[in-house]
């Protein structure tokens, strides 16, 4: 929602936020999207409790969060655990406001290959921060879902009341976790939203191990002349959501004041469809700034993967109408952000293959 003035919701939310902070606790905070979430609190001055056990996080996330806010006026406090530890997240969740969940195994693939954990982590280690909040009496809990609960609907745009067969582990414990949030707020009056983050990317997303998302990867390996595999013949469609977008729908539906709001979930994506082929032409296009050579590199194409779907492609008018929500960043805008931190960050490792967690 844009008014006359061109601010958004977003803009009046930030103003809000900056005038009388608040606690903050968010899981999975050294991941990609949860350093991304506390880079932004700490800039609006409020106070962050970032909770992880670097089971997929990096320590490196943490320190570049902070250190993008050297004159942050809150405060950042970092809680080492594992949200499959009721007692350890219970601690971290005394006197916060609001508890953005960000922490999960991610993967389609992983998740086939091993659903035992997945199911842990995702489904056992969600319910554990559901009563944690409950017991610390937060004000509300946003929570990670995912497209992949639209399984095998082929209604195109995906709109959230129309959902099908679920088509892998990792889709089941994020449809579980929206089950289990509803039960919360109807049982024990814990506000709960969900969003359904449609291939969110940007900066440091994890390029490296045999699960990391499409847009890292490939840029990891043409910039080290390595082949880039597209699994299926190239047009099977995402919808790929700039990292600005998601750390925005968490704000906003933490603070929006109408409970009508509340108990449900939101795609969060931008509305635009991508083609792999066409993904791939962009970053291979944006990379040859940096590498002339790449501008004729072409994919290699396998076999498509179990579990994976055609299309994806989110109806984001929910969100715009009952959050507020409103894209900063088109995919397009959003890839030359991330090529930008991708090409500094992995050209000046050069040679280095690792990380320190």
């Amino acid at each position: 929602m844009t008014n006359l003035t061109g601010r958004t919701r977003y803009h009046e939310v930030r103003d809000e936020l900056i005038a009388a902070p608040s606690v903050w606790l968010i899981t999975g905070a050294a991941g990609f999207i949860g350093s991304n979430i506390v880079q932004e609190l700490l800039g609006l001055g409020q106070h962050v409790v970032g909770f992880d056990n670097f089971a997929t996080g990096y320590r490196a996330n943490l320190d570049e969060a902070v250190a993008a806010n050297p004159d942050m006026t809150g405060s950042f406090r970092f809680v080492e655990g594992d949200i499959r530890d009721l007692e350890a997240i219970r601690r971290a969740a005394v006197g916060v406001d609001y508890v953005l969940h960000q922490a999960a195994l991610a993967s389609v693939p992983r998740s086939i290959a091993d659903p035992v954990s997945s199911s842990q982590v995702n489904v056992e280690g969600f319910l554990n921060v559901l009563v944690a909040a409950r017991d610390a009496s937060a004000k509300r809990v946003v929570y990670a879902s995912s497209s992949s609960v639209y399984g095998d609907a082929t209604t195109i745009p995906q709109v959230e009341h129309i959902t099908g067969q679920v088509l892998s582990p990792y889709a089941a414990t994020k449809a579980t976790n929206e089950l289990y949030a509803a039960v919360f707020q109807r049982t024990y009056g814990v506000q709960t939203i969900g969003l359904r983050y449609f291939n969110v990317f940007g900066r440091r997303q994890d390029p490296n191990g045999a699960y990391a998302a499409v847009i890292p990867r490939w840029i990891a390996k043409l910039l080290k002349d390595t082949p880039c595999e597209i699994f299926g013949d190239g047009e099977t469609s995402r919808d790929f959501c700039y990292i600005a977008n998601a750390v925005q729908a968490n704000i906003l539906a933490a603070t929006v004041t109408d409970a009508a709001a509340t108990s449900q979930a939101y795609n969060v994506a931008c509305g635009e469809e991508t083609s792999l082929n066409s993904l791939f032409r962009m970053i291979r296009s944006g990379l040859a700034a940096y590498q002339p050579s790449l501008e004729g590199v072409e994919p290699v194409y396998e076999e498509g993967r179990q579990g994976d779907i055609r299309r994806s492609l989110a109806d984001i008018g929910k969100a715009r109408r009952l959050l507020g929500y409103e894209p900063s960043h088109r995919a397009a805008a959003g890839l030359d952000e991330a090529l930008n931190w991708y090409a500094a960050q992995l050209l000046s490792l050069d040679s280095e293959t690792t990380v320190t967690r």
